[in-house]
This record gives structure tokens, C-alpha cells and sequence, in this order.
């Protein structure tokens, strides 16, 4: 029986088959996971490995038809063991479904208990005016800096890679740590609860190839921590003295003091990072990605 016998069979029998509470919801979940599974795959590069997989569907349709032996005995292999190909292609997309999936769950209880906190969020608006103004003058200085703002996800394998601090954050401390030629100035600070957590810390570069040439190993740095966390980065070049922003895998420059005090702002209090994407137009120059 060929291909399109069984298509044939398969709907002739459709009339007998019964429909009932759990198929539906069946077919509910299995949408679901679908339409998430493109949400987030959709313009990244786990978007080409699909289309490849479909290219290779259709391509093992068209040998099975025309019955090539040899072709079809070579697709069956590597469509016996999809799933570890995929498992193996898309590792850090699924990575980042679990997580969301693990921290969803208390995410409104953790929101609901730190909003009453106004001594944490004091300390975090201090934290984000000293690091602004900290920022800003190493911009005119075209010191080159790189500061982590963690959020949900504690990154505890980019501290250990570090040194100790643990201190209040003020624009000089964060202009000592970048300060050319200082035993820290080439990692990154890492910034938790408004509190210097560590200095000096490295993280892992992006492994995308859309990205400008003209970026160094800071500003792919800090794509790279925004792609494995729900980090955000914040970068200034020293090529330049721009100040560039990362969050999510996308990179966005051109900001100010105040244009940066207000993002940071935004993230700290627990503004969503699709809520910051959607707000282009109230943050100059917010997320509109940085593409040449």
C-alpha cells in the first residue's frame, strides 16, 4: 500500500470515528505546545533548523513514493532517532522552556512578596542611579565596562567564575572595578538585589553568526548571558564609549544616563521583558535590535 493508499484509508475511515471530551482536550494541549513551540523558535536559528527538518520530511515523502531503497533505508535511520536530533539541535531552547516553565509557577507569589519590600526597593533605586551615572562617565571616558543585572534565573555558575564583593553599589566602586588595567576590569560585574554581587566574572559568548562585525568580545559577551538567562546586560564600548543594553539575544545602543536609568528601572521592579520589548515607543530606542 503506497503513501497515498493510506491517506486514503485513513480518511475514508473518519465518519466511524467517535469524538469525545478527551480528544478535544487532547487536541487543545497538542496546539498549545505547538503554538508555543513556534513562538519561541520564531526568529532565531532553531527557525532554519526546522525549515531544514521539513525540507528532509518532504524529501523522505518523495523516496518513499517512488520506492528508492537505498535513499528510503538511509531517512528511516535518521527518523528513528528524531527525537535525540532534535533533543541535540534545539538543547538550549528547551533549556529555556524549562526554566520558564519552573519559575512561572511562583513567579506571582515571589512579585507579590517583594512588592511589599520598599527597603529592597530603595536599595534597588539607589543601586540603579549610582550604576547610570556611573555608566554615563565611563562613556565619556570610553572605558569599557560590562554589568549584569540578574533577575529570575540566579546565575550562579557565571559568580563562581569570579571574585567576591558583595558590597553597596556606588559609581566609584563600579569605576574602580573598569578602570583600565585593574585586576577586574575584563569580566563582568554581577548586580543582585541592588548589591555588587561579584566582579570580574566571564561569560559565555554568543553563538550566532547575525552579528555585526564591528562588536567586540564585550558586546558578544553580553548577547550571549541575555540568551541563556533572563539577564540583562549592560555594555560600554571603549572603542566608542556607547552604551548598549542586551536582554533576550537582542542588543539595542545609543543610550543616555536618563534613557538607561529608565530601563533598568523597568526591569528591576518586575516589568516582563515582553513588556519592555512592546514599549518602543515610550523608550527611546528601546529593543529595536541592532542589525546591520
Amino acid at each position: 500500500m503506497t503513501f497515498f493508499d493510506n491517506i486514503s484509508d485513513f480518511f475514508s475511515k473518519l465518519p466511524s470515528i467517535k469524538f469525545g471530551v478527551a480528544d478535544f482536550l487532547d487536541i487543545c494541549l497538542v496546539s498549545f505546545i505547538i503554538y508555543h513551540g513556534i513562538k519561541l523558535i520564531r526568529e532565531t536559528r532553531a527557525m532554519q533548523l526546522v525549515k531544514g527538518l521539513l525540507l528532509l520530511g518532504i524529501a523522505y515523502l518523495a523516496v518513499y513514493q517512488f520506492q528508492m531503497q537505498s535513499s528510503a533505508y538511509i531517512f528511516r535511520l535518521v527518523f528513528q532517532n528524531v527525537f535525540i536530533v532534535l533533543i541535540i539541535l534545539f538543547q538550549q531552547e528547551i533549556r529555556q522552556v524549562i526554566e520558564k516553565v519552573g519559575k512561572s509557577k511562583f513567579s506571582a507569589i515571589s512579585a507579590f512578596i517583594r512588592g511589599g519590600n520598599n527597603e529592597l526597593d530603595s536599595v534597588v533605586n539607589e543601586s540603579v542611579i549610582e550604576i547610570a551615572k556611573a555608566v554615563q562617565r565611563m562613556s565619556d571616558s570610553k572605558t569599557g565596562s560590562l554589568i549584569v543585572f540578574e533577575k529570575e534565573m540566579h546565575l550562579g555558575d557565571v559568580i563562581n567564575t569570579g571574585t567576591p564583593v558583595d558590597a553597596k553599589v556606588t559609581h566609584e566602586l563600579i569605576g574602580n572595578i573598569f578602570f583600565p588595567n585593574s585586576p577586574l576590569h575584563d569580566g563582568a560585574a554581577v548586580i543582585r538585589d541592588g548589591r555588587l554581587l561579584c566582579a570580574g566574572c566571564v561569560l559565555p559568548l554568543t553563538k550566532s553568526d547575525d552579528i555585526s562585525s564591528d562588536l567586540g568580545t564585550r558586546h558578544r559577551a553580553a548577547i550571549g548571558m541575555s540568551e541563556t538567562a533572563d539577564a540583562l546586560v549592560v555594555v560600554t564600548s571603549e572603542e566608542t564609549g556607547t552604551i548598549s543594553v542586551a536582554l533576550k539575544g537582542t542588543l539595542t545602543r545609543g543610550y543616555t544616563e536618563a534613557e538607561l536609568r529608565e530601563v533598568l528601572l523597568d526591569y528591576m521592579i518586575d516589568t516582563a521583558p515582553e513588556k519592555l520589548l512592546a514599549d518602543k515607543e515610550s523608550i527611546k530606542k528601546l529593543f529595536n535590535g541592532w542589525k546591520k
